[in-house]
């Protein structure tokens, strides 16, 4: 047994290394390596801050510590559950996240797209946005940081699923942002009839998985709720309705900030002479673009 030859958090991070590479996993649910990963696991499973390992690496471990240890090194490998849903957290941007499989994990480009000031050509100070949306909120996560970022916004965070609501409720309260976020359940804009033309902002992260690649997916996605993935035969059936109602709900100056798959050239080919502006993200593979109210009432009217 492994416990009784590791003794300290090196050991185990230096095992959990060697598992996670041995097996093959996907990374993608807030590492994209297997020692960050093991890092990750290893703090949380510990309580310890997040971001510093180094100060406790010679630290040794307990009896119950190496055991929980072990048993979620073991849910890891053999289970391939995303690490998020093993501890029931997860980090985007500075906060902190309760996750459970009722809702998709945090790991929206939005989110640095925001704190990085990349909406100001559209947005010139935060305190301008008065009213934000987050339609397709999930896990409440990017509601969060638009209620942190835009701070003088009331901000409502609307989702179809119930469940999903429940989590977002929970991460609004842990973040002590309740008193800036109202929880709505709406099938896209369905059920927000109530608010026309108030929207400085919208930001929205929806299903965008076409088909053949939902059956392509790694197993650690299969545990995401599907609802909160697929989008579709082509992956944009909700980007389509979208992009259609929002200037229903945008304020005069108003923005729609759409994150979705790598079928960009499939929506320019929907919309040929629609002016996507699609913003960089760190990492180059995100595809999020911004498109003015202005500019859907002169296209879809």
């Amino acid at each position: 047994m492994p416990q009784t030859t590791l003794h300290t958090i090196r050991d185990y991070l230096r095992y959990a290394v060697t598992q996670f590479k041995k097996h093959n996993l996907f990374f993608g649910h807030g590492t994209t390596n297997a020692h960050d990963e093991a890092a990750c696991l290893l703090l949380q499973t510990l309580n310890l801050p997040i971001d510093k390992l180094d100060p406790y690496l010679d630290a040794k471990l307990l009896d119950d510590e190496k055991h929980l240890i072990i048993s979620r090194i073991k849910q890891r490998v053999e289970q391939r559950i995303p690490l998020p849903y093993i501890t029931n957290e997860a980090y985007l941007h500075g906060f902190s996240f309760y996750v459970d499989k009722r809702v998709i994990i945090p790991r929206s480009f939005i989110a640095e797209i925001i704190v990085n000031d990349q909406l100001s050509p559209w947005i010139e100070h935060p305190e301008l946005v008065h009213n934000a949306l987050d339609l397709c909120t999930g896990n409440g996560s990017l509601a969060t940081i638009v209620a942190d970022y835009f701070y003088d916004a009331n901000v409502v965070a609307s989702d179809i699923s119930e469940e999903a609501l429940a989590v977002a409720k929970i991460n609004l309260e842990r973040n002590h942002m309740s008193d800036h976020v109202e929880l709505v359940k709406s099938d896209l804009f369905a059920g927000l009839g109530r608010y026309p033309g108030t929207f400085d902002l919208i930001v929205t992260n929806p299903p965008y998985v076409d088909k053949r690649r939902m059956e392509s997916l790694a197993p650690e996605f299969k545990y995401e709720p599907e609802l909160a993935l697929f989008g579709g035969d082509d992956g944009l059936e909700l980007v389509d309705i979208i992009l259609q109602d929002a200037k229903n709900y945008l304020s005069e100056f108003g923005v729609l900030v759409v994150e979705m798959g790598d079928n960009r050239y499939e929506l320019e080919d929907m919309y040929p002479d629609l002016p996507f502006t699609w913003l960089d993200t760190a990492s180059g593979d995100g595809f999020v673009f911004v498109i003015s109210r202005a500019d859907l009432e002169d296209y879809f009217d």
